[in-house]
C-alpha cells in the first residue's frame, strides 16, 4: 500500500457487531484528507507554515510568558485514568515541575 492509498472494511456479520454501525466511518480516519500535515503558526493574524523547532519554541514562550505572568496555578492538567502509568506520570511532572503547579487531576480515584 503506497502512501495515495488506505483502505479499511468492518466486518458486517462479526460476533462483536450485534447489529450496531460501528467502524463504517473509520477511513476518514485513518487518511483524512483534510488533515494538517505541518505544524502552524499565527503571525501578523494569519497561520503559516512552520519547522517543528520553531513551532514547539513559540509554544514553550507562549506558556513561559502565561506562567511568568500569572504563576503557575493559572494552569491545570487533565490527564486520563485510561492512560498508562508511564502517561500520566509524564503529565503530572511537566504540569509540577515545569509549570509550578500542582492543578492536576486524572480521575484515578473512581
Amino acid at each position: 500500500m503506497d502512501d495515495s492509498e488506505a483502505n479499511a472494511q468492518s466486518a458486517p456479520k462479526g460476533p462483536t457487531r450485534r447489529g450496531l454501525d460501528r467502524g463504517n466511518r473509520r477511513q476518514r480516519y485513518i487518511k483524512p484528507t483534510e488533515r494538517i500535515a505541518t505544524p502552524m503558526v499565527r503571525e501578523n493574524g494569519e497561520l503559516r507554515a512552520a519547522s517543528w523547532d520553531e513551532a514547539l519554541a513559540r509554544a514553550a514562550q507562549g506558556l513561559a510568558r502565561v506562567r511568568d505572568q500569572y504563576g503557575g496555578e493559572a494552569f491545570g492538567m487533565f490527564s486520563c485514568s485510561k492512560s498508562t502509568n508511564e502517561m500520566n506520570y509524564a503529565a503530572q511532572k511537566f504540569i509540577r515541575c515545569a509549570m509550578r503547579s500542582n492543578n492536576i487531576d486524572s480521575c484515578n480515584r473512581t
